[in-house]
């Protein structure tokens, strides 16, 4: 997956914020009551990062920005829509 997305990490486990839903123009960010934390669809972002700035726990980073010990949540956001 390329670097060129964006992707929520750790911080929003458990937490579950939704100010990122609502500014999100593309409407690509989503998790259930049961996920521990919302996912970003990497098919429909379009980079504009509104979502990171509305981020009020620091959790959504670009891809090539996530820090190393999150780097595994770029594949956990794109498996949450592939088993969709």
């Amino acid at each position: 997956m390329a670097g060129d997305v964006y992707v929520i990490a750790e911080p929003c486990v458990g937490v579950k914020d939704k100010a990122c839903v609502e500014v999100c123009p593309m409407d690509c960010i989503h998790g259930e009551e049961s996920d521990p934390q919302l996912y970003i669809n990497p098919n429909e972002c379009i980079i504009c990062g509104a979502c990171e700035v509305a981020c009020p726990v620091g959790a959504i980073f670009e891809a090539d920005a996530l820090p190393a010990e999150w780097k595994h949540f770029e594949q956990i956001n794109a498996d949450y829509y592939r088993e969709k």
